[in-house]
């Protein structure tokens, strides 16, 4: 029997310790921190990183040696023949005779080293495959910064679910207290049925907007399990809490940075897409460059009639030739010329998108900080608001109870504290989310 509880007992220390295994806690910077390893998207970028830095050595090895070898196996089966004059061989003039010349099978075995000698092509693909890498970095670095924002957002989404319900709780309790109290009064023909009824209708939509946020909680948790990148239904622990949070995140001397565009990704961004169309501009002129190729090749030859080119009698006559070529451009019809125009436009658009992106940037800049002092601004009225509104509904309770106010004073009251409640919760997120918008805008997240 002792042996069996200890054996229970076990069981149920190791159930729980893997429960508690399952769980994954998470603060705010610890959970950016796992997204940007494991958020599917930012996996793909790194993928995308070292796909372009493939592409690089890809485009690099064209203009190292290529080594190439090929094997035929040729077999007639009917013999091509050669009409010869029939007097070659004693026979009458103006008469000819059927020659085949060759065996039935043959067997051909080359090998060819090929070496660019000089290619202006090529030497614009190399640096095109530099930009392609360094463009695939610059998405990577947007991905991060989206994704970082992204689990903030979906963080702050959870934690501001969890104080919602919290304060609608207690709204509750609270509900139910004074309606209770209500109801004995009325009993006593002390209140009217209506101060009850209007009661009953305030605590039924508070605990209709309890049943809704508890379903948007579980929804939250989901949208930042995927954004974090693990199962969407993995259970997740979050440490720190909206107040915490959002007096970390007001600093004033964000407002005073300063707006060098120039740092942020999408000007970079938009600046090797320039560069990138300086290349085609340059690929298209260097068509019109000769190019310049050697090779040197062996070939070894076997002829037979019937298939013995494995025997140690066959013969092999082997060659080897060396040869350089050159190719020259010299008229295309005009589509080079047609190519290499439609390459500066491209160049041309691309500088145009190049500033209008430098003046959407500043402006998204000035558009951020403004937001983001606002929501700071809001969020010190909206506490105001909220201590004002707290006060307001506690003096109406106690004249409801004296007989002072009327019941619809009092779910005036509530109602106006229970909508202070939610923009004070909703402004401390603003303040959360206006300043991960700023940051992202101006690259300086670290």
């Amino acid at each position: 029997m002792k042996n069996k509880l200890i054996f229970i007992f076990s069981l149920l220390i190791s159930i729980v310790g893997s429960s508690q295994e399952d769980t994954q806690s998470f603060s705010l910077q610890e959970a950016i921190d796992y997204a940007l390893e494991n958020n599917r998207s930012a996996k793909n970028a790194v993928r995308d990183i070292e796909s372009a830095k493939q592409r690089k050595w890809e485009t690099i090895a064209t203009g190292l040696p290529q080594i190439n070898a090929s094997i035929d196996y040729n077999k007639w089966l009917k013999q091509q023949l050669a009409l010869i004059p029939a007097e070659f061989f004693g026979g009458n003039p103006g008469e000819f005779t059927e020659i085949a010349f060759g065996t039935k099978q043959s067997v051909s075995a080359r090998v060819t080293l090929e070496q660019k000698i000089f290619d202006g092509s090529y030497l614009v693909g190399l640096q095109s495959a530099k930009v392609f890498l360094e463009i695939s970095k610059n998405s990577k670095e947007k991905t991060d910064l989206e994704v970082r924002k992204a689990v903030i957002n979906a963080y702050g989404n959870v934690i501001l679910a969890k104080e919602s319900i919290k304060i609608l709780e207690r709204n509750i309790a609270v509900l139910q207290k004074t309606l209770d109290e209500t109801i004995k009064i009325y009993e006593n023909g002390l209140e009217e049925q209506e101060s009850v009824e209007q009661l009953q209708i305030t605590l039924s939509g508070v605990k209709s907007s309890f049943n809704n946020t508890t379903r948007l909680k579980r929804l939250a948790y989901q949208m930042l399990n995927i954004t974090l990148g693990i199962d969407l239904n993995t259970n997740i622990t979050l440490t720190d809490n909206l107040e915490s949070l959002t007096a970390l995140n007001i600093v004033l001397s964000l407002l005073d940075a300063e707006d060098n565009v120039e740092n942020t990704i999408d000007y970079k961004i938009a600046s090797n897409d320039k560069v990138s169309k300086e290349l085609l501009l340059k690929l298209e002129k260097s068509k019109a460059i000769p190019t310049l190729n050697a090779f040197v090749n062996g070939v070894y030859d076997g002829y037979n009639n019937n298939f013995n080119f494995l025997n140690k009698e066959q013969r092999w006559l082997g060659s080897s030739l060396f040869g350089v070529s050159m190719n020259i451009p010299i008229f295309s019809s005009l589509g080079r010329s047609a190519a290499t125009q439609r390459a500066k436009i491209n160049l041309e658009k691309a500088k145009e998108d190049l500033t209008e992106t430098e003046q959407q940037l500043k402006l998204q800049i000035a558009s951020a900080k403004s937001n983001y002092q606002f929501s700071i601004d809001d969020y010190e009225n909206k506490k105001q608001n909220l201590n004002l509104a707290e006060r307001i509904e506690k003096k109406n309770q106690i004249k409801f109870f004296e007989g002072i106010a009327t019941s619809f004073d009092l779910r005036q009251a509530q109602t106006q504290l229970y909508t202070s409640q939610q923009n004070y919760l909703q402004a401390m997120l603003d303040v959360i989310t206006k300043k991960a918008e700023l940051e992202t805008v101006l690259n300086l997240v670290d």
